[in-house]
């Protein structure tokens, strides 16, 4: 085997500058860096660990649950390698934590999408697996985004997400001086009759490549637009935020029930409370 130009097993990852000291088990992963704050805010404490590059960590505690946040930049490349370099340190729960576009006239701006399960239009995860490989969300993440939502009273969806390479063509948005790429007026007709839910374009990469590692991933994002009603505003962002971490608390009330009963996997018949 070739040489390795950076060691994957160095105590601080080469990119993310943290170690396994800096990281909880599960990390939200928004992609910019301003909205760890707006993450942390709903938080009973936190200290930023590390900030390089699109890179920004900080670790603290949600209803005394250790909880950690890693922004990815936009984008799969970027985002694969927070993923990987999380793992490396001990992570093994990763939620996407951010904004989308809706594809269903309900779907209010404001609301909340939990991913089931991806599109995968971005390229990265072709870099790790074949494209008949599905992008699917841990159903334990799911089931913690679900019951935090209902228990904060916010109006979500469920079900299946695109993500995208590029915000504009790739969208089924013109480019610079109204470009249109081939087939992309039609992304978005597509998709709404298959019933996808929204367009973001990090989320596949992520439960993919999580799948692959046999680790944890979900996703949350607020609809920002309504593509099929021309809707827009930035609105939502601290639902996301609030439920994302209000299922990492639930997840570790899941895995230790899991540990008390003996199961492998949290199911329906073990209950939380």
């Amino acid at each position: 085997m070739a040489g390795h130009s950076e060691d994957p097993n160095a105590d601080e990852q080469y990119h993310l500058e943290v170690g396994a000291a800096d990281v909880a088990d599960t990390v939200l992963l928004p992609g910019n860096p301003e909205r760890i704050e707006k993450i942390v805010a709903h938080w009973d404490e936190y200290d930023e660990r590390a900030y390089h590059r699109e890179y920004r960590t900080a670790t603290g505690t949600y209803d005394e649950t250790p909880i950690s946040v890693t922004s990815t930049g936009i984008g799969g490349p970027s985002t694969a390698i927070a993923v990987e370099e999380l793992a490396r340190v001990g992570a093994d729960t990763f939620i996407r934590v951010g904004s989308c576009g809706a594809l269903q006239e309900e779907m209010a701006v404001g609301d909340l999408v939990i991913t089931t399960g991806g599109v995968r239009q971005e390229g990265t995860s072709d870099e790790y697996v074949r494209e008949d490989y599905p992008a699917t969300a841990d159903y334990e993440v799911v089931c913690a985004l679900v019951a935090a939502a209902e228990r904060l009273g916010y109006d979500y969806h469920t079900g299946v997400t695109m993500s995208a390479d590029a915000f504009y063509p790739g969208q089924g948005r013109p480019g610079f001086e109204g470009f249109e790429a081939a087939g992309s007026s039609d992304i978005v007709d597509d998709l709404k009759e298959a019933n996808v839910k929204n367009i973001e374009m990090e989320a596949s990469a992520i439960m993919t490549i999580a799948s692959i590692y046999g680790l944890r991933a979900g996703a949350v994002c607020s609809v920002y637009a309504n593509r099929e009603t021309g809707e827009f505003r930035t609105e939502g962002e601290s639902r996301s935020a609030e439920t994302a971490s209000l299922a990492t608390h639930l997840l570790a009330k899941m895995d230790d029930v899991k540990r008390k009963a003996g199961a492998d996997r949290w199911h329906a018949g073990l209950s939380l409370e």
